[in-house]
């Protein structure tokens, strides 16, 4: 008898230690038809014309006490037309992170500071299509950096910051700082993004949305010195029934030349987690004439599925 009770209160105990940490696994899937100028219609995986990269992920988090936390999360990017994977294995994610009430500390590969920042007020939830992304480059960087140190403070009244960091030797001798600051309370969304490689120019980004309900605005400035790519942009969203309709336009505004880019989307919901939409891309040329998205007029549709 007392070994039974010894043994049910070790189990109870491992069950409580189990209950406090937990692993989900979760991905996307997505794919649509896409028709370029000059090109004829076919399907497309992980493409311009596709809402986002199909991925399969794993995420976990483990209750430490005291308000202390341990989190991870590996992310595989994967090419439904083809079932092929990215050359490394999780290229998408691979990081490890503490946070508590002093707000989160984490490390390796993952989505840049900046980047986050744009998404806090981007109309398309930084779809492969965006105007601003493409057109800007997510202020410069990109989307990811590997071997970042990180810290984001806690969200105090919608305010939070972010700033991370690449050392030299981690960064092809070329150490990193990229940051953000973002307001996110009601309709308002606010954010800067920066990032200055240390050998580099810096690059800014300011940008912000209004959602009044009936339809939703959004704009920014942008001087992305590394890509060479100063100007603006400026969009709406406004939702007809179950139907969502996105102008968003992208003007490069540099010295010599003007160049803008204009998105059309319509996003139709099939369930909470699933959506179709439609798309229109015009990519302006640049001053030798070429597109960045490689031509000049884009038609997608497509479906996209979070799991």
């Amino acid at each position: 008898m007392k070994k039974s009770l010894i043994a049910l209160a070790v189990l109870a105990a491992s069950g409580a230690a189990m209950a406090q940490s937990s692993v989900t696994m979760y991905g996307v899937a997505d794919l649509s038809l896409a028709k370029a100028s000059g090109v004829s219609a076919q399907m497309s995986g992980n493409g311009l014309m596709n809402n986002g990269n199909s991925r399969l992920g794993v995420r976990g988090v483990e209750d430490l006490g005291g308000g202390l936390k341990a989190s991870f999360n590996f992310e595989q990017g994967i090419n439904a037309e083809s079932g092929a994977t990215d050359a490394a294995t999780y290229q998408r994610a691979a990081w490890l992170a503490l946070s508590g009430g002093f707000g989160r500390f984490q490390m390796g590969r993952t989505l840049n500071p900046s980047f986050y920042g744009v998404a806090a007020w981007e109309l398309t939830g930084t779809a492969n299509y965006s105007v601003v992304g493409n057109q800007f480059g997510f202020t410069g960087e990109g989307p990811r950096t590997n071997s970042v140190f990180q810290y984001t403070t806690p969200n105090m009244g919608g305010f939070s910051g972010t700033i991370g960091y690449t050392a030299k030797p981690d960064n092809s001798g070329n150490a990193k700082t990229d940051l953000n600051l973002i307001y996110a309370n009601g309709p308002i969304a606010a954010a800067l993004s920066y990032n200055k490689t240390n050998t580099l120019k810096s690059n800014v980004a300011l940008g912000g949305s209004y959602d009044f309900g009936m339809f939703k605005l959004a704009g920014s400035l942008q001087d992305d010195k590394q890509i060479n790519a100063k100007g603006f942009t400026l969009g709406g969203t406004v939702p007809v029934g179950p139907v969502a309709l996105t102008l968003d336009i992208a003007r490069q505004t540099n010295s010599g030349f003007k160049n803008t880019d204009v998105l059309l989307e319509a996003k139709y919901a099939l369930s909470k987690r699933t959506f179709t939409y439609a798309t229109y891309y015009k990519d302006g040329a640049d001053d030798a004439g070429n597109y960045k998205t490689g031509a000049k007029n884009t038609f997608g549709l497509g479906v996209r599925h979070n799991f």
